[in-house]
């Protein structure tokens, strides 16, 4: 997972060392959600259970556009809302020890270039977090 804590902590601008991923915090959640721990009840967990998640949803082109290799489109924290759900939101925002609003208005900001960091050449990590080629 050393690459993923590395990629997180550029893109939320936190180092490791203080990210807050073993502890928990917003870094500890953005992990639960991008390394394979679930995203909801009965969901996949990973980045491709995560994808799975905002195709579900009707919203599978802005996932699909962070892994691909053009623009990132953006996502909006209503939209996230969605995604997730009331119940998901609630728990994941309680984790991070944020304000609901909050934690969608900064996985609204950090979520696509995380992802979009993860897929190099347009493509989703294997279960072992290399890239599949």
């Amino acid at each position: 997972m050393g690459l993923l804590d590395q990629l997180i902590g550029q893109v939320v601008g936190q180092p490791q060392t203080t990210a807050g991923t073993s502890s928990g915090g917003y870094t500890g959640v953005l992990m639960q959600l991008l390394g394979g721990q679930g995203t909801a009840q009965g969901q996949a967990g990973g980045l491709g259970g995560l994808i799975d998640q905002f195709r579900a949803a009707g919203l599978g082109h802005v996932a699909d556009s962070w892994v691909g290799s053009g623009t990132n489109q953006p996502v909006s924290p209503q939209q996230l809302q969605t995604v997730f759900g009331n119940e998901q939101v609630q728990s994941l925002s309680q984790q991070a020890g944020m304000a609901p609003q909050d934690f969608l208005s900064q996985l609204s900001q950090h979520l696509p270039h995380v992802v979009n960091g993860m897929t190099p050449g347009g493509r989703l990590p294997d279960d072992e977090g290399t890239v599949s080629v």
